[in-house]
């Protein structure tokens, strides 16, 4: 019996230290076998099932059939639960499990067959089925430290390790069996604990990326689709097989630990003003103040018709081509107001030509058609930010940093901060926030970069530029890797990986497929 206990004790620090709730239930029934040498078992978990108590069938195992259903298996055992309560409301004691649930001590049956105070109708089907004849069962709850039972385990048909005669269960055994059993509940319990808490933390995640998502239709969809596009290349990475890559690997806390920084690798834009986030022209605000501009000029060519009738210009032709030449600026600065194209020297100059014309305003006083802020915002050379607003969506990054490293992180995701801080980094040491080197970032942050960038490029979900298609997302991606603003090798694996292949067919509309053949954009073609 000493030798039982010293198992108990090694089985039971064995199960202590899984934290697979899946093994783990395949484990309970394991260890309860090995001390009972039964043939089989189940583990029934409390759940909840339309409104009410049931016993779930979480693993099944009968060694004579080598069946193994539940738990890793990755088969599901096909029995329905069983319910804990009648219609009535009145506890189900005809059921030998619910029994066990509800009196919450064990119940050791010599012989089946012989058995009459349990309805055993399902024990005896299965034997019907299978040609076996469950003899000696033993049930027992699964009580947590609180004493709520959240389980009930049951062992069919204790064996003879001599000759594998089937025997009742042995009484004695039972005080360690159920020793068993309650440290398992306490496992079970503190991993569903764990669990619970991580699904939580999940779903705070996901909640954050959507609220990030859902301030601008610019970027709607990007949190949720960078980390898709991360683990696509770790996945790649982890399949390596030569290369810088061919050693890296990621266990299951690691994944995580990438999975969690994936998507709160923009959390700092809640800081970010939506008038920037939304920013689609360059004179947008919270509305877009060309509308002002082109009020300006309507007034300023009512204006001049005015002048020329109370100075009696009597050349309409003259007027005409004033008239001509106020309409065609307006035209003029409302293309410059998309930040479609570049904006060229001769066109900034233009700009600050028309802000030099004068209007009358409503209180008479005569005002420059421009603003020096309208001619600032005008003149933007590309996009639609201007360099002050660039710095403060680009600030978003530092607000995520200190965000992250504010987080008390568990030791397992201790590098959040990093992977989901780095991402605007440059392998050249030229980018944001703290200009560091290749060798300064982790492969995963250089990983998420790739995946911002990429995502970016080809989101077909931003209303200021149409989707662009993958011949040139490609080619703008080679050229980064090639003049240091993303990892070459990351780029190669990326680009060889077919990382791009699948995240395209995923996410990219039909009309972006214009790519077969990714030869030309590796870094070894010309």
């Amino acid at each position: 019996m000493l030798a039982a206990y010293e198992h108990l004790l090694k089985i039971t620090l064995a199960l202590s230290g899984e934290r697979d709730i899946a093994r783990l239930y395949e484990q309970i029934i394991e260890a309860a076998q090995e001390l009972t040498h039964s043939d089989g078992g189940t583990l029934y978990i409390v759940d909840e099932r339309d409104g009410h108590a049931v016993l779930r069938f979480e693993v099944l195992r009968n060694d004579t059939f080598s069946i193994r259903l539940g738990g890793t298996s990755g088969t599901p055992v096909p029995f329905a639960p069983i319910g804990l309560f009648l219609p009535d409301g009145t506890p189900n004691l005809s059921n030998i499990c619910a029994y066990v649930y509800h009196h919450r001590h064990p119940v050791n049956i010599a012989d089946a067959y012989s058995e009459d105070r349990f309805d055993l109708s399902g024990t005896l089907a299965f034997d019907q089925k299978w040609g076996y004849r469950s003899q000696s069962l033993l049930t027992l709850p699964l009580a947590n430290h609180e004493g709520s039972i959240i389980g009930v385990l049951q062992l069919i048909n204790a064996k003879n390790p001599a000759d594998g005669t089937v025997l009742p269960f042995d009484p004695a055994l039972e005080p360690i069996v159920g020793a068993l059993a309650s440290s398992a509940a306490i496992t079970l319990e503190n991993q569903q604990l764990l669990q619970g808490h991580r699904n939580l933390l999940d779903a705070f995640i996901k909640a954050i990326a959507q609220a990030i998502d859902a301030k601008s239709p610019h970027t709607s969809g990007h949190c949720q689709r960078v980390p898709v596009l991360t683990e696509m290349l770790a996945e790649a990475a982890c399949e390596a097989k030569d290369g810088p890559l061919r050693n890296f690997t990621l266990n299951d806390d690691e994944w995580y630990e990438l999975r969690v920084a994936a998507w709160l690798h923009d959390c700092g834009k809640l800081a970010t003003p939506d008038s920037l986030l939304d920013k689609s022209t360059k004179l947008h605000s919270l509305c877009d103040r060309i509308e002002g501009i082109k009020t300006r000029f309507a007034a300023l060519i009512a204006q001049t018709q005015l002048r020329h009738v109370r100075q009696g210009n009597s050349d309409p032709a003259a007027l005409e081509a004033e008239i001509a030449a106020l309409r065609d600026d307006c035209a003029f600065l409302e293309r410059a107001n998309l930040g479609s194209e570049f904006m060229h020297a001769e066109d900034q100059a233009r700009v600050r030509r028309i802000a030099g014309y004068r209007w009358i305003d409503h209180t008479g006083a005569t005002q420059p058609l421009l603003t020096e802020h309208e001619v600032e915002l005008l003149c933007i050379e590309r996009g639609t930010l201007s360099n002050a607003e660039r710095d403060r969506v680009n600030d978003h990054i530092n607000v995520t940093i200190q965000m992250l490293e504010s987080l008390p992180f568990p030791r397992e995701l201790a590098r959040v901060p990093e992977y989901a801080g780095g991402h605007h980094e440059r392998v050249d040491g030229k980018g944001y926030p703290r200009g560091l080197t290749r060798e300064q970032m982790s492969w995963p942050a250089r990983m998420m970069a790739i995946a911002d960038i990429f995502e970016a490029l080809t989101a077909r979900d931003r209303p200021y530029k149409a989707p662009m298609k993958l011949s040139q997302a490609l080619s703008i991606l080679k050229k980064m890797a090639q003049q240091g603003h993303v990892d070459p090798d990351l780029y190669q694996l990326f680009v060889e990986g077919g990382v791009w292949r699948r995240y395209a067919e995923a996410f990219l509309l039909p009309e972006q497929l214009d790519v077969s053949d990714a030869a030309p954009y590796t870094l070894e073609s010309a």
